[in-house]
């Protein structure tokens, strides 16, 4: 195998695994009836006239499974934090006692349950696209490096056959993780 067929490979491999870890880090956001502590990820508090991410500033820790409770770092900031999470719509009201901040996650309803299945296959959906956009760039540059090193077909067709079973692997994956977190946001 040339050079040219090895980089296709590692870089086609590589932009199927950004997929993989973008949809992760987008599933871990998703309310499941859970408190989970990436759902703050997106939660970005004005300190001191910077853009600052919830997290660097606090710590955020689960009590009892279905509450989180953050602690700043900086007790003069409970207000902007407050109003950081209403604004980062996460649909959980915060509660302050002047120490810490508490985020008591409700109960899912079935009807939002549903929802959020939704959202998981359509966030999966768009990982397919992705993956299958990764795919296109990668025949593309296959048939790029047929026309410049002269490639015999034969050859041409074993590297798009590697090419469709690298990305059927990674659909795969993807529909894994999808039926996961399906099953996670419908278990009560």
């Amino acid at each position: 195998m040339s050079e040219a067929l090895d980089e296709l490979f590692l870089f086609g491999e590589e932009k199927m695994e950004k997929c993989i870890s973008q949809l992760q880090k987008e599933f871990a956001t998703i309310r499941s009836g859970r408190a989970n502590p990436a759902i703050l990820d997106k939660v970005i508090v004005e300190y001191y006239g910077a853009p600052t991410p919830l997290r660097q500033m606090s710590q955020v820790s689960v009590q009892d499974g279905t509450t989180l409770v953050i602690t700043p770092y900086d007790k003069s900031i409970m207000k902007e934090i407050e109003k950081a999470i209403i604004k980062a719509e996460i649909g959980i009201t915060p509660n302050s006692d002047g120490v810490c901040i508490r985020l008591p996650f409700p109960p899912l309803t079935e009807d939002r349950r549903r929802e959020i299945a939704k959202d998981v296959k359509r966030i999966g959906e768009d990982s397919k696209v992705a993956i299958r956009n990764v795919r296109r760039d990668m025949v593309d540059k296959l048939k790029k490096i047929e026309k410049d090193e002269n490639l015999p077909e034969d050859v041409t067709k074993d590297n798009q056959d590697k090419i469709q079973k690298l990305t059927d692997k990674y659909i795969a994956n993807i529909d894994k993780a999808i039926e996961t977190k399906e099953k996670e946001v419908m278990t009560v």
